[in-house]
């Protein structure tokens, strides 16, 4: 990973989940946390957005905006949020341009099998678009409480 603390956030302008375009200066002014995610609907993802809505409150309540980046495409990420009623923005990043400029895409191994992917980390940018927090260990079952640690 490229990117340490204390660096501006690197912007970007991609779809969300209903085709909208969105970017990270949109959020200027606001607490973002930033986590990216190798896939929808798997385990290990599911549990870590299932966990974020039912935090969801807490984490508005603190003023902080949360963003879901993987390279799935939009139609993914539609029933992804339709499935686990998911109350947050979760952004396409199908030509794979934000996870590399965040040093996330790489190779990673599955049960001995090398494969590229998406690496889960999540940034926590605050209000001037500087990365305050990377949290590079991410509990799934618990990632609310992770940054509501750093910002409760």
């Amino acid at each position: 990973m490229k990117l340490k603390i204390g660096a501006k956030a690197p912007d970007f302008k991609a779809a969300d989940q209903n085709g909208n375009l969105v970017s990270l200066k949109d959020y200027k002014g606001q607490k973002v946390a930033l986590y990216f995610y190798p896939k929808d609907d798997t385990p290990g993802c599911t549990a870590q957005a299932c966990n974020l809505r039912d935090n969801f409150s807490q984490l508005t309540e603190k003023g902080i905006v949360v963003l879901g980046i993987s390279v799935d495409e939009v139609k993914k990420h539609k029933k992804f949020e339709d499935k686990y009623k998911l109350p947050f923005t979760l952004v396409a990043d199908v030509e794979k341009k934000i996870v590399e400029d965040y040093g996330l895409w790489g190779e990673k191994k599955f049960m001995g099998k090398a494969y590229m992917g998406t690496s889960r980390v999540s940034f926590l940018i605050d209000e001037k678009g500087k990365i305050v927090q990377i949290i590079d260990k991410v509990d799934t079952q618990n990632h609310a409480a992770q940054i509501l640690a750093f910002w409760g």
